[in-house]
């Protein structure tokens, strides 16, 4: 490259030494990692699948019984269960407006719009009037809201 030649993708090339070519294995006797391309004879080093003690097979304990097998299994995991995201009454100041939807709690960065559905807590105390739209409520939060000189719209 000329002295002060500008740096483009016509002039690239990677720094001297720095490029090694991939080795090519099992590629006849003449390559030198020709038959067991490297592998050596026999091992579960030179099989497919796992290698060996210690690596490739999660879970693998030489043969014994693993330890997720050998844990009873207990409960159940319900697929329907829907897991929300609880907002309290006293989180309702950091909301700016009077009207609190899921995006109006996201923008305040109580909630986030992607992660499940909102509900609200009657946790602390209404301190102004404010039209709650589209969301879950508690019984006791609706109180509180109404008393307050709200509404809860569904």
């Amino acid at each position: 490259m000329a002295k002060n030649e500008k740096i483009g993708l016509h002039n690239l090339v990677p720094a001297p030494g720095s490029h090694r070519a991939r080795k090519r294995v099992g590629r006849g006797p003449g390559s030198g990692t020709g038959k067991t391309a490297g592998k050596g004879h026999k091992g579960s080093m030179a099989r497919a699948g796992h290698g060996g003690p210690g690596g490739g097979k999660p879970g693998f304990e030489g043969g014994q019984m693993p330890l997720t097998r050998r844990i009873p299994k207990r409960g159940f995991t319900n697929p329907f269960r829907v897991a929300y995201q609880v907002v309290g009454l006293d989180d309702l100041d950091r909301v700016t407006g009077d009207e609190i939807t899921r995006e109006t709690l996201a923008a305040a960065g109580l909630t986030k719009l992607r992660k499940g559905p909102v509900k609200l807590l009657a946790n602390g105390k209404v301190s102004r009037a404010v039209t709650v739209r589209g969301l879950k409520v508690s019984g006791a939060a609706r109180e509180k809201v109404v008393a307050a000189g709200g509404r809860i719209e569904e």
